[in-house]
């Protein structure tokens, strides 16, 4: 295959500039943007970068792939505590029958969006450094266009292989670094360890160039040091480096305090918040990313899937102290779905939400994590406390592994976000799903108490599907888990498997 017929890639801005017609964004929108327009100054470059960034959030392939944000649907319908109670949008994911069919939309899409921003970035990579202008904003431009690389490698590490603990040499998905061109062949497919090295490289060599980037509070999209950190110690910790994860984890939550109790339950929809260190903002004219709160936003009547319930099991991991746990209810109209109320439209009428992608939370959790996997059992309570402390919950006593409980507290803390099946698959853990039955076996009925005192009667409904789609149940390492190259590429590119 030669990689431009996989990716479609037009001529490098043309295509990107013109889905980029966004308010804050601060475009200028066009038809066709040749290279020596786009890389002819500064500014021009930096609305290039911007453009790419907005070709992942804003590109609507289908109201269920909403951009690159509903990947992280798809890792939570896929794992243990999403309910789905509708056949609306991940219904295919939710049952294991999606992602490894390569023929499929969504695993077409997903690859697609990745890879042609790599491909973006490596032209954008490839010209920087001869773009006249102030050298500060080159090389700030440089360092975001390498962190975006190295996300993209990251998150195709995440969903396309095994863990690096399961299978260091397992085969993973093609590493490119250069701009593609039609003579360009298609490469094979590098280890997950490679990969995720690819991902580390981008990282560390973007962390310098971004160190004197102050970023405007309002621009919270844009890479800067701090996010930099956050995925370089995610992809240290993914990659089973925990003792490399402590330090960029710490780095990264530096002037992001955890979130009141107060603000957790204001629906997870403004990146004003004080503990998101990275997010996309969208407005009434911008909101394609917002869109997948028409699955997770099961409360507001405007929403219009409300698909994403919580597996009712998932409720008893919560202390009834924490703050969290105010978030749960049961709906008493339809199915007895348990909702859990975390995101909300913050703007119903307009259909706006502002969509989270790192919080310090993560970090804290990271930093847990990893101490814990290199025995330092003290530390790793330490950073699991902070975290508990804050959301009200019990603190860690030392009962049990402290391993187990902070894999926990990230089912808890992180639900809604994009890591369930993230963890399942580098961990070589599995989905754990089970029916929400009484210990008869018959249906579990809750008394719902209302606002006026009375009690209504509900039938409990959890997951609905428990087995992998040939009824073998859930394990380790199952090959459902992994999400399929698309069949253009396999049939393109005859080196894949070389």
């Amino acid at each position: 295959m030669k990689k431009n017929r996989l990716l479609f890639i037009a001529i490098f801005a043309a295509a990107i500039l013109s889905a980029c017609n966004k308010s804050f964004l601060d475009t200028k929108p066009t038809n066709a943007v040749p290279d020596d327009q786009v890389f002819n100054s500064v500014d021009n470059a930096s609305t290039a970068l911007t453009g790419i960034w907005a070709y992942m959030f804003e590109t609507y392939f289908t109201f269920a792939v909403p951009g690159i944000k509903s990947l992280d649907l798809t890792s939570d319908a896929m794992g243990s505590d999403v309910a789905l109670t509708t056949s609306y949008g991940f219904r295919d994911s939710y049952t294991f029958i999606e992602m490894t069919d390569n023929t499929k939309n969504r695993v077409s899409a997903y690859w697609t969006i990745l890879y042609k921003t790599i491909d973006n970035c490596n032209n954008f990579l490839s010209k920087i450094d001869q773009v006249p202008g102030d050298d500060a904003k080159r090389k700030l431009l440089k360092g975001q266009a390498s962190a975006l690389r190295g996300w993209c490698y990251l998150t195709l590490a995440e969903f396309y292989s095994f863990g690096v603990t399961t299978s260091a040499t397992g085969k993973s998905v093609p590493i490119y670094t250069d701009p593609a061109n039609p003579a360009t062949p298609g490469k094979p497919r590098s280890s997950v360890t490679q990969v995720y090295q690819q991902a580390i490289s981008d990282l560390t060599a973007a962390l310098p160039l971004l160190a004197d980037y102050q970023r405007d509070a309002t621009q919270k999209f844009k890479i800067d040091a701090n996010v930099a950190n956050g995925l370089l110690a995610r992809a240290y910790l993914y990659s089973n480096q925990p003792a490399k994860a402590i330090d960029p984890a710490v780095a990264a939550r530096q002037g992001y305090s955890l979130m009141s109790g107060d603000d957790y339950n204001k629906g997870f929809n403004d990146v004003n918040n004080p503990e998101w260190i990275w997010g996309q903002p969208q407005t009434p004219n911008q909101n394609v990313a917002a869109s997948t709160f028409n699955f997770l936003d099961v409360s507001t009547p405007v929403a219009y899937y409300k698909s994403f319930k919580a597996d009712p099991w998932f409720q008893g991991y919560f202390d009834s102290t924490d703050v969290r746990f105010r978030l749960f209810q049961w709906s008493t109209t339809g199915p007895g779905a348990l909702l859990y109320k975390k995101f909300r439209f913050r703007d119903p009428g307009a259909q706006v939400a502002d969509v989270v992608l790192m919080r310090s939370a993560e970090m804290y959790l990271i930093e847990a994590e990893s101490y814990a996997r290199t025995a330092n059992n003290a530390k790793a309570a330490e950073a699991l406390n902070a975290l508990r402390s804050v959301r009200s919950s019990h603190p860690y006593n030392g009962g049990g592994q402290v391993l187990d409980s902070i894999l926990l507290e990230r089912r808890k803390e992180l639900w809604g976000e994009g890591f369930s099946l993230v963890d399942i698959i580098r961990t070589g853990g599995t989905v754990v799903r089970k029916p929400f039955k009484n210990f008869n076996g018959g249906d579990s009925i809750i008394n719902v108490r209302q606002p006026d005192g009375s009690v209504i009667p509900v039938r409990g409904v959890g997951h609905r599907t428990l087995t992998l789609p040939d009824k073998s149940a859930f394990v380790p390492n199952s090959p459902y888990y992994l999400f399929a190259i698309p069949l253009s590429e396999i049939q393109n590119n005859p080196n894949l498997n070389n």
